[in-house]
């Protein structure tokens, strides 16, 4: 891939937060470094990003969010301030009960869990 300094700035932004941003955010945020960066600079970079790995798109309802997290994770989703928390689900075995209960072989799950974060309980 070749530098940019739009494209560094942006992945430094995505990596430095457990949010999961979304390209407003991420566009706010870099103005502060780059004062004459336009949303579609963003926008561009951000695909960029995915198509090289750096990042993942995850989607909330009709809202992209990014993540650098490339493992293999979850998410927590929290109803009242909209946080997404990376979770592991390595110890929950749907896949199993999934099959068992519905002769269905799991090649991939993606999960977001919806509840209440530990900040509004």
């Amino acid at each position: 891939m070749r530098y940019s300094q739009q494209r560094e700035v942006i992945l430094n932004l995505i990596q430095n937060t457990k949010i999961h941003p979304t390209a407003d955010w991420i566009y706010s945020k870099a103005k502060t470094h780059i004062p004459k960066i336009s949303l579609g600079t963003v926008y561009r970079n951000l695909k960029k990003l995915e198509q090289d790995k750096l990042i993942a798109t995850i989607y909330d309802g009709n809202v992209a969010r990014y993540d650098s997290n490339m493992e293999k994770h979850d998410h927590l989703k929290c109803n009242i301030c909209g946080d997404l928390i990376d979770i592991n689900k390595n110890n929950i075995d749907i896949s199993k009960t999934i099959l068992r209960n519905f002769n269905f072989k799991v090649s991939d799950i993606e999960m977001t869990i919806s509840g209440t974060c530990k900040k509004h309980t």
